[in-house]
């Protein structure tokens, strides 16, 4: 008779079990292992053994005939086995169990040591041992859970579901089962009503084993293979009797393993709603901070209250400096962190087949762009309020102490004049002296006649500070009435004093005409010498080398008047010679001085000496500031030498990348690899532009202001030179946008080629757009059948020119699909249709993504073919935060077959995917 090798099975690809030499010879020696053998095998045997009505009671007497053996295996495989033998002879028992064994071997399973004889002799051993093997070939090898199978895969799917578990830890089928947790936990992961799960105790393994077994029984039909007494007091239970009970509960809740999947499937697709709705919400906060901000902000930069002090204004001043520095800068930064989220965002749903995000209303990137517009347009307009205010805050300082200067010359002019005015000290005078106060009188009247015009100064200066709201208007007010209401009161004393002094006119005939001739000769004279000196005195300030020759000739002229006003003197000191000689003569009382004015010929001397003094000085400033002019000139023109040479290269420089951005040549990569080249010779030119800004920092330091030989500034050299560097690293994004969008949508170098291609040939300008007509004949040259209507050189197409273009493909254009496609290729709803956005709609139709009818059919096995789900179920399928995130957006289900509590996956499903509103 044929005996059997007992190892399952042959070769490594099919081992699910460890091998295992005499598999259970040190086992059987343990009567306790024996025993939970023996009582499992026994139910498992039964639970398929009931299906035919029949049953064993003891597994090594029940199976000796070979009937009940070739029955259990007709239950559990569902094949038809060899007519059995009806005798009840020896020769017919062992016939039966070989056709057993025989088909055993047939399904892949080598059985090791073990013959027909020794199960018809009731040998316990080989009876076990079959019997698992059975149990391993057709209740544990098919087991297979990502990629494992047999008991690995068993044990994987154990870990897994009972992972949300405290006080679980699935590590064997042992000793990890002890406690009894790890079965209810299996029960109430599927059945959760079934078993109160949060009132089991770790430290009360009975119980919980008790509890999982006659569950089981009762409500999942998995009969009692186990006593809870022999586990707990054994202390390592039996690994195969738990590994047989254990994948009854796999059989029992396989159904489960599918809807796993599908909850796979669901929770792939809500991970990346989940994360898109995250970045959603970032820009949302983002952009109501950056408006509020705004709108805090705009107040106070609208604020116009003045201020009284230019104090006061320069405090604002400052202020406004730090909020420049300090408090502007972060915000420009989101800003731009706000832009780069929501093109990444756009980036991310288009390529995982999400339609458009639309910020909700008043938080589009532009509607922060007008809200900035707006902040600059007030930070523009309070800065120029500011310096208006302080300019006019320094005008009224600077009218302030004008009129107090004014107001304390008048004040210290008029101080005893009433009282000379009012004195009778010509009533004892003799002729002589009444002829010099006469004269005296006279000079008053014309100095009180030269104060007029001060007095007017200071009333309209008045006048201005109050037009001009100056704070202090009462007391200059005040002051300006004293000194007008004292001046008409000079008017009226000087007026009586005349007519005193002219009652006695005839007597002032005196010889003192001289002093009067000097004094009107004198005084032009001294005042041309005090100009003189102050022109001589006064610095200059020229930029050019024509300027300073200018001053150089005026010079030269002043200085060719010297001999005639040396000749002018000469003969204002012979007036003043001649009075002396007559004082001297007639012994004329003329106390020492003239009465006409107080400039003696010790002054004009004095300050002709001054003038001839400060004429050499004055042509040495002249002579080193023509040599100042001259470098400043080496400087333009060094400056110039360069600029006319690099401001042209930046030229030639930003067209080759115009060039070689609409050029192909090679692969995407190979383009990119070309720019990166490019890009790192652009940078090796930094040095020139580092030397040209030296060169500009010694003309600042120079103050040149102006340079005629160069229309370049270093301004525009610093804006090309970085327009430059932005053009080459967006030209470079662009290639990797490229690469991106190819790789994601899975278009292949050859389409990328064709598109590129026919877009370069219809760009007659090469300048990297497509004007309507040009971008219809690109089109029609790719195979579309556009009609000819005329469009508008924009570069994109018109609403209406795409959706002709759509139906010339064969899509089914009505308006509520049409409206569809022009949200996703047109999320901004600008009304037009850029190049990219086109080939991104293109490539989408043949991407292999997930789609709503996907994620429907995956609800649908999740909830067991309904047409609806329910909570619990979403709860017991999915991950806690994803089931609350369904739950949270499924609408309630009003099918005619609906239950309370109802969910409608369906248009959920179709949410995720922008056919319907979430």
């Amino acid at each position: 008779m044929p005996t059997f090798d007992m190892n399952p099975y042959d070769g490594d690809e099919n081992d699910y079990m460890p091998q295992e030499d005499d598999w259970d010879r040190d086992m059987l020696l343990d009567p306790a292992w024996e025993k939970q053998q023996r009582k499992t095998f026994t139910a498992w045997c039964n639970s398929h053994l009931r299906k035919a009505g029949t049953q064993i009671e003891n597994i090594e007497e029940d199976f000796r005939d070979g009937l009940k053996l070739m029955l259990l295996l007709e239950v559990i495989s569902g094949e038809r086995l060899a007519k059995p033998e009806r005798g009840k002879m020896r020769v017919h028992k062992i016939s039966n169990v070989n056709k057993a064994l025989h088909y055993i071997t047939s399904k892949g399973v080598k059985l090791v040591s073990i013959g027909a004889e020794e199960i018809v002799d009731g040998n316990a051993k080989m009876t076990l041992g079959m019997i698992w093997t059975i149990i391993l070939r057709f209740a544990i090898q098919d087991i297979s859970v990502e990629e494992t199978s047999a008991k690995e895969g068993l044990l994987l799917w154990c870990q897994r579901k009972t992972a949300p578990y405290k006080n679980v830890n699935i590590q064997n089928f042992h000793i990890s089962w002890k406690d009894g947790l790890g079965f209810c936990a299996l029960i109430h992961r599927h059945r959760p009503e079934l078993i109160d799960y949060g009132k089991l105790r770790k430290d009360d393994p009975m119980t919980n084993l008790n509890t999982a077994f006659d569950v089981a029984e009762k409500y999942l039909d998995i009969p009692k293979m186990l006593d809870a007494e022999d586990i707990v007091g054994t202390a390592r239970p039996d690994e195969k009797a738990i590994m047989t009970y254990v994948s009854s509960f796999y059989h029992a809740f396989s159904g489960a393993q599918k809807a796993e999947t599908a909850a796979n499937r669901i929770c792939k697709v809500l991970a990346v709603n989940q994360e898109n709705e995250q970045l959603m919400e970032d820009y949302e906060k983002l952009a109501s901070d950056l408006l509020e901000w705004i709108r805090r902000t705009i107040p106070w930069l609208e604020n116009r209250a003045p201020e009284n002090t230019m104090l006061a204004m320069q405090q604002k001043l400052e202020d406004f400096r730090d909020y420049r520095r300090q408090h502007k800068p972060p915000k420009v930064q989101e800003k731009c962190q706000l832009e780069i989220n929501f093109n990444t965002l756009q980036t991310k749903l288009r390529l995982s087949n999400r339609p458009a995000f639309m910020p909700s209303e008043g938080k589009m990137v532009s509607d922060v762009s007008n809200a900035w517009g707006g902040l600059e347009g007030a930070e523009k307009g309070y800065e120029e309020w500011l310096l208006n205010e302080i300019r006019r805050l320094e005008r009224l300082d600077h009218l302030a102490e004008k009129f107090r200067q004014k107001a304390a010359t008048h004040e210290a002019w008029t101080e005893g004049k009433e009282e000379m005015l009012q004195a009778r000290d010509f009533e004892t005078a003799s002729l002589s002296e009444i002829k010099a106060l006469l004269k005296k009188h006279e000079a008053f009247e014309s100095d009180l006649a030269a104060h007029q015009d001060r007095v007017e100064q200071i009333a309209a200066i008045a006048q201005e500070l109050n037009e001009l709201d100056y704070y202090d208007s009462p007391s200059v007010n005040s002051r300006c009435q004293r000194i007008c209401d004292r001046w008409d009161a000079l008017g009226a004393l000087t007026q009586k004093r005349s007519d005193a002094l002219q009652r006695t006119e005839k007597l002032l005939e005196t010889i003192d005409e001289l002093y009067l001739e000097f004094a009107k000769r004198a005084a032009p004279f001294n005042n041309w010498m005090e100009g003189a000196m102050e022109d001589l005195q006064d610095t200059f300030i020229v930029h050019t080398i024509e300027e300073i020759q200018g001053l150089s000739t005026a010079h030269e002229q002043f200085k060719a008047t010297l001999p005639d006003a040396d000749k002018e003197r000469g003969a204002i000191l012979g007036i003043h010679n001649e009075i002396a000689k007559i004082v001297a003569t007639y012994h004329v009382n003329m106390a020492g001085t003239n009465p006409y004015t107080t400039i003696n010929p010790q002054g004009i001397n004095a300050k002709w000496d001054k003038v001839r003094q400060l004429v050499p000085q004055r042509d040495q400033a002249l002579i080193e500031e023509h040599a100042r002019q001259q470098n400043n000139e080496r400087l333009r023109r060094q400056f110039a030498n360069q600029a006319n040479v690099i401001g042209p290269w930046i030229q030639t420089k930003m067209e080759e990348i115009g060039r070689i951005s609409i050029e192909m040549h090679g692969t995407l990569e190979d383009q990119l690899t070309h720019l990166r080249q490019y890009e790192k010779n652009i940078v090796n030119y930094k040095p020139k532009i580092d030397q040209l800004e030296g060169d500009h920092q010694l003309i600042q330091e120079a103050l040149i202001f102006d340079n005629k030989h160069t229309n370049y500034t270093m301004e525009h050299i610093r804006v090309g030179w970085e327009q430059l560097l932005t053009t080459i690293a967006r030209t470079i994004n662009e290639i990797e946008n490229q690469i991106l969008t190819r790789d994601a949508k899975g278009i292949s170098q050859d389409q990328m080629n064709e598109f590129r291609a026919s877009f370069n040939h219809f760009d007659r300008d090469h300048s990297g757009t497509l004007g309507a007509e040009e971008f219809k004949a690109c089109l029609i040259s790719l195979g579309f059948d556009i009609a000819n209507d005329a469009q508008k050189k924009t570069g994109m197409m018109e609403a209406e020119d795409f959706k002709t273009c759509l139906i010339s493909l064969g899509y089914n254009m009505g308006e509520a699909e049409f409206s569809r496609i022009m949200s996703i290729v047109d999320p901004n709803r600008v009304g037009v249709v850029t190049f990219q956005a086109f080939i991104d709609f293109m490539s989408r139709e043949t991407a292999d993504t997930d789609t709503a009818d996907q994620v429907m059919a995956s609800f649908k096995v999740l909830a067991g073919d309904k047409n609806f789900i329910m909570a619990d179920e979403l709860r017991r399928e999915l991950p806690p935060d994803q089931a609350e995130y369904c739950i949270a957006r499924m609408a309630p289900y009003s099918g005619t077959d609906a239950v309370p509590g109802a969910l409608d996956y369906m248009s959920f499903s179709t949410a995720l995917y922008g056919e319907s509103d979430l």
